[in-house]
């Protein structure tokens, strides 16, 4: 049963099984920060009262000793955020290949120590594309350029039931979410069929889908049996960074862009959008998607006066 106390501290990461890290996975900090400031309103009938917002906070990354970006996130999991974010901006190809990550929120830095450094970084880092959205992310290089390098592993046999979907879309909204107590927050997580795997929150959905893939990445767990959900808009960077991480299916509260479907239809992936409660678009990908109709709902029927 849910106390509330429970409902008056919602956890912005949730992870529902436990895995074991890959060999020679990389030295973490557990620096998480506070997630939820309180402070005192004026409302429209000139009352004051209290309520909670989301502790947004800035957090630069230094890979090596080389500033590299600074992120602005709620701090829940950095750890975790910052090797998703190196990992999707194909900076290291695999968590392992980091000795350690240091978050430091006295200084609001993580200090990141990699084995034989970042290969090629000036190259990498040279191209900056500012992307879209609140919490705005930042992605290095020709994103359509990086199209051609990647494979979904296990999409060809990937499907998703309609039931199931239904089933997800129930999962997240009972969920005790930081958005549900104090607004301004983006959600994703990822599903094995009907299972929730893992949930974050952050103040931008780059930073939510980083962190999920950190995730991943630190338990070598492959994408291609999993569903990818997020509550913001798929933009051509979410669609980007659902492919790198091997997952072919993606849902949304949201819509999708032209470019987000443009990409997706290349890469071969399945997109559903506008999806609440028993309601949805798909978008791409319609091969992979076991339709269990809804009934029709009969015409409503005009009668003159």
């Amino acid at each position: 049963m849910r106390t509330a106390a429970a409902d008056s501290a919602p956890s912005a990461i949730d992870c529902t099984l436990q895995f074991a890290p890959v060999p020679g996975a990389p030295r973490l900090t557990c620096a998480g920060a506070p997630l939820l400031r309180e402070i005192e309103v004026l409302d429209e009938y000139g009352e004051r009262r209290r309520l909670f917002i989301p502790a947004e906070r800035p957090l630069t990354v230094f890979v090596d000793k080389r500033e590299i970006v600074t992120l602005m996130t709620l701090g829940a999991s950095p750890e975790l955020l910052v090797l998703g974010w190196l990992r999707n901006q194909r900076l290291i190809e695999r968590v392992s290949d980091v000795e350690s990550v240091t978050v430091d929120w006295d200084v609001g830095a993580a200090a990141v120590k990699t084995h034989t450094g970042l290969v090629d970084v000036e190259q990498k880092t040279s191209q900056r594309v500012v992307t879209t959205g609140c919490g705005q992310g930042t992605v290095f290089g020709d994103m359509m350029g990086q199209i051609d390098a990647i494979s979904l592993p296990g999409a060809d046999v990937a499907r998703l039931r309609q039931s199931t979907l239904h089933a997800m879309l129930e999962a997240m909204r009972q969920r005790n979410s930081i958005h549900r107590k104090a607004g301004s927050v983006h959600g994703c997580a990822l599903f094995r069929g009907a299972e929730m795997l893992m949930f974050c929150e952050d103040v931008g959905r780059h930073n939510a889908i980083d962190t999920i893939a950190g995730w991943m990445g630190l338990h070598a767990l492959a994408g291609g049996d999993k569903v990818f959900y997020t509550t913001g808009r798929l933009t051509s960077e979410m669609v980007m960074k659902s492919a790198q991480m091997g997952v072919p299916i993606i849902v949304s509260r949201n819509g999708v862009t032209a470019m987000g479907h443009e990409m997706a239809t290349r890469l071969g992936m399945t997109l559903f959008g506008r999806a609440a409660n028993r309601h949805f678009l798909c978008y791409t990908g319609f091969e992979r998607f076991d339709s269990e109709p809804e009934p029709q709902r009969p015409a409503v029927r005009v009668v003159a006066g």
